[in-house]
């Protein structure tokens, strides 16, 4: 049996093929676009870490640049996901707190450009939440992310769910419990086996709505390269053949793209097509194309 889906949407999404969003050309951009078609993903959104304020500005530059120029055969540069800077230093993970700023408006304007669709922030640092309302007023999907408080009132969205910010507590609340508990909060999840169990997907999947369940890779760009070892966020990153690591242990981020990880889903009966839908509602977008898969999710084909 053949079954038919939608092109995947990729909304969490440092690189790959060696290529860095954080540093890449203009050329690097569409060299990977092109590339990654061939993969199944035909909608991607950039995704910045951590960087200077001039750093940040010249990748959002660049990405711009690159979904001007975007062709037929390459997978659609739907926006930016900005994941840095305005995160908590308890919650870092790979990222450099050193160069952490404040969410403020004021700081936001630093680095403000209408191609940023996505934006993952520690909520419970954002003063009366004014920045969650000004990012929110301006149509900008507000995640919570490397963060430790529990209030999700101006959130649509979590940022990789367990990973990177307070976990499920039976005391208080936490990020991972609020994003559990309410249903009109989209989570994001990196199903590869490495960043969380399979029970704690089985959980997820048993307690949020089906439509509520964002795949991500959180893929590096060491992922389908030759690299075994890279610098990510500034700090060099170590790869095992498993999972890619700094130095002292921390996983910086999956090294497995959307299909596979589809395919690794449906082996532990875990996947459900409708998580392939799911982007598409909540970004309000189409893509012309879709994907066949083989009974057991190994995809076949690409036809756009």
């Amino acid at each position: 049996m053949i079954y038919k889906t939608k092109l995947i949407i990729e909304q969490h999404f440092h690189g790959c093929f060696g290529i860095d969003f954080n540093t890449a050309s203009v050329d690097d951009i569409l060299d990977l676009s092109k590339e990654i078609l061939k993969y199944g993903i035909g909608g991607i959104f950039p995704t910045i870490v951590t960087d200077t304020v001039e750093n940040t500005k010249q990748a959002i530059t660049n990405i711009k640049k690159a979904s001007e120029k975007q062709t037929a055969d390459m997978a659609k540069i739907l926006g930016i996901h900005l994941e840095g800077i305005f995160l908590n230093p308890e919650k870092k993970g790979i990222h450099n707190s050193e160069l952490f700023l404040k969410p403020t408006i004021e700081n936001y304007k630093l680095i403000e450009d209408d191609f940023i669709k996505i934006q993952t922030l520690a909520p419970e640092l954002d003063e009366n939440l004014e920045l969650c309302k000004y990012l929110t007023n301006r149509g900008i999907k507000v995640h919570a992310g490397h963060c430790i408080g529990g209030d999700l009132t101006e959130c649509t969205g979590v940022t990789h769910l367990f990973n990177a910010m307070s976990g499920v507590a039976h005391r208080e609340k936490s990020t991972a419990l609020s994003a559990l508990i309410n249903d009109n909060i989209y989570t994001e999840i990196i199903a590869d086996g490495v960043h969380v169990c399979d029970d704690a997907l089985t959980l997820t999947f048993k307690t949020k709505p089906a439509d509520k369940i964002i795949l991500i890779s959180d893929c590096l760009p060491i992922t389908k390269s030759s690299l075994k070892e890279t610098v990510f966020a500034g700090e060099k990153v170590y790869y095992d053949g498993i999972k890619a690591t700094s130095k002292e242990g921390t996983i910086a981020g999956s090294t497995t793209l959307l299909p596979d990880i589809i395919k690794r889903l449906a082996k532990v009966k875990l996947f459900n097509p409708e998580y392939i839908n799911n982007p598409y509602r909540y970004h309000n977008i189409d893509l012309n194309g879709h994907l066949e898969w083989d009974d057991d999710w190994n995809l076949i084909n690409v036809l756009c």
